[in-house]
Parts: C-alpha cells; structure tokens; sequence
C-alpha cells in the first residue's frame, strides 16, 4: 500500500489504520492531529479509520511555547 505521507511516499505491505500507522511510524508525541485528504480525522476514530492506497496523510504535532 502506499500512502502520502507530510508530502513523502511511503509503502507500507499492509492496509492498516490511523493508529496502526502512528505506531508503525514511532511517534510517540501526545499532541498530534492526523488528516487524510482534508478532513481532520477525530482521535476516537484512529483505531477503526482504514487507510487506503494513495491517501494522502498529514501528521502535524503541536508544540508548546510561551
């Protein structure tokens, strides 16, 4: 499967879901927001979402500073 991801092709050898993909991808960071095409995808929805082959997938983090 291959999949858009921050602008970078990726093949993965397996359809997965949202979660499935973040933890494939090693991130850890607790504040992140997930978009595919351009729709925001909820967090509660990030175990069920199935991605499909040429998503495109944003992954943006947040970060906190004052």
């Amino acid at each position: 499967m291959r999949l858009i991801i921050n602008g970078e092709e990726k093949e993965f050898d397996q359809e997965m879901t949202i979660e499935e993909l973040v933890k494939k991808l090693g991130i850890k960071a607790p504040n992140f927001a997930v978009a595919v095409g351009m729709d925001v995808i909820p967090k509660s929805e990030y175990s069920s979402f199935r991605l499909k082959d040429g998503d495109k997938v944003e992954i943006v983090h947040f970060v906190g500073g004052g």
